[in-house]
């Protein structure tokens, strides 16, 4: 099974050119940010209330990627709620060392799983880019089927479905899987679902409110 910052990863490339779709670079670190400690929320390290989160086990998860971050949360003696750990883990994620960063650890793990290959590309016959197109299809089809399953019909769903769900949606990453017209049939369904978990419900809402007070600062600058 995949992790949720692999799953993030996996549904923001485009299928067939391996390019990044277009989500902003602060809306992709707290994206992934949120998708890390989800990932250490289901491992039953860390808990979240509105107040704070804590780390109820730091016991190594085995993946080193998670298990850098508990240390990180664990090491930390001032107790912070799940905003400030997003934006906190966020600018480190931003300012940290390419090989180091949450997006390149999913990329490698990805391509070591095989659902990706790494293709390296000239441009101008200069400048290189590089782009991860998909190898196997079949990755991405589960996760975007589990959402769409989960948000056009009445069944109760699997908690980790609704945390993927309220992570994508707090990210604007929705539009990117369905049209702007099967959202709107689901807007009703997708505010339920971010009632029904509180973990997905914190990460979300805390995503969303940095967001807005990006979107706000821009607005006062022009």
């Amino acid at each position: 099974m995949l992790t949720f910052y692999e799953e993030i990863m996996v549904l923001l490339l485009h299928d067939e050119n391996g390019t990044f779709l277009p989500v902003s670079e602060h809306t992709l670190n707290r994206a992934l940010t949120g998708a890390v400690l989800m990932d250490l929320a289901f491992a039953n390290r860390i808990d979240t209330d509105p107040e704070r989160l804590v780390v109820i086990d730091s016991a190594p998860t085995g993946d080193a990627l998670l298990d850098r971050t508990l240390a990180r949360i664990a090491g930390e003696s001032a107790s912070a709620d799940s905003r400030t750990w997003i934006e906190t883990l966020s600018a480190e994620e931003a300012s940290a060392e390419q090989s180091a960063t949450i997006r390149s650890t999913a990329l490698d793990k990805l391509v070591e799983r095989g659902v990706l290959e790494r293709r390296e590309e000239k441009f101008l016959w200069v400048f290189r880019s590089r782009r991860y197109p998909t190898i196997d299809g079949k990755v991405e089809q589960e996760a975007k089927k589990r959402i769409a399953d989960v948000l056009f019909t009445d069944e109760i769903p699997d908690p980790r479905d609704v945390a993927l769900i309220c992570l994508v949606d707090s990210c604007n990453i929705l539009p990117t899987i369905f049209s702007k017209r099967e959202i709107d049939r689901v807007d009703t369904r997708i505010e339920q679902l971010r009632k029904m978990d509180l973990i997905g419900r914190e990460m979300a809402g805390a995503i969303a409110d940095i967001e807005r007070a990006i979107a706000i600062a821009a607005a006062h600058t022009f």
